[in-house]
């Protein structure tokens, strides 16, 4: 199995076998059951679609509760497919725990990013903004937005006040300190997308 479902936890820290300390992202990986299987022979691809979170059945569309019901599995919040290894054979209904990780040295973690609400420029992209003294008016304001002549109107893309956060983020590569199979608990040096309890997805590294 190629990752698995997490909820972020938070951040914490450990310290390793030198007596090093370490920051760590605590993150409460499934455990996961499986929904429904992918095969060459009816989808052209193969991969398992995992589960996590319970949710009640009054929360969810009849089709939602069948499509759980049918694998044996108690409706499911979050579902979300993930690639199979060479070779390996799941069945609908099995369950997938954090052992998975077991010998894996490097995560890629993505996630929803916090949501700042709507942000100016100096806060959205880091801008230095206008003089703050000797009559300056600009301050914190983006400045001028576009040429006088030609093209003559605002160029997409134009970096400009707007939404901040809430966004697909992925981080790679992010080193694995420790696997708590006994309490589906993956920690991951360094820092990852998300508020707490916010719903992440660990997949195995994919550039090392």
């Amino acid at each position: 199995m190629n990752g698995i479902i997490g909820r972020k936890i938070g951040m914490t820290q450990v310290y390793d076998d030198e007596g090093r300390r370490i920051s760590v992202t605590v993150i409460e990986a499934g455990p996961c059951p499986v929904v429904q299987v992918k095969t060459d022979a009816t989808d052209g691809y193969r991969a398992a679609q995992l589960g996590f979170a319970e949710q009640k059945p009054q929360r969810m569309s009849k089709a939602e509760v069948k499509h759980c019901e049918k694998a044996g599995v108690k409706p499911q919040r979050i579902l979300k497919e993930f690639d199979l290894d060479e070779g390996e054979q799941v069945a609908a209904g099995e369950t997938v725990t954090v052992s998975i990780f077991d010998g894996v040295k490097y995560v890629d973690v993505s996630g929803i990013t916090k949501g700042r609400g709507f942000a100016g420029v100096v806060r959205r992209y880091r801008m230095g903004g206008g003089p703050m003294t000797h009559g300056g008016h600009s301050k914190r304001r983006v400045g001028s937005i576009g040429a006088r002549d030609l093209p003559g109107w605002v160029e997409k893309g134009k970096k400009m006040p707007g939404h901040m956060g809430a966004v697909n983020r992925k981080v790679r590569n992010l080193r694995v300190i420790q696997v708590r199979g006994e309490d589906n608990l993956i920690l991951v040096e360094g820092s990852i997308p998300g508020a707490k309890q916010g719903i992440v997805f660990i997949r195995k590294a994919l550039r090392k």
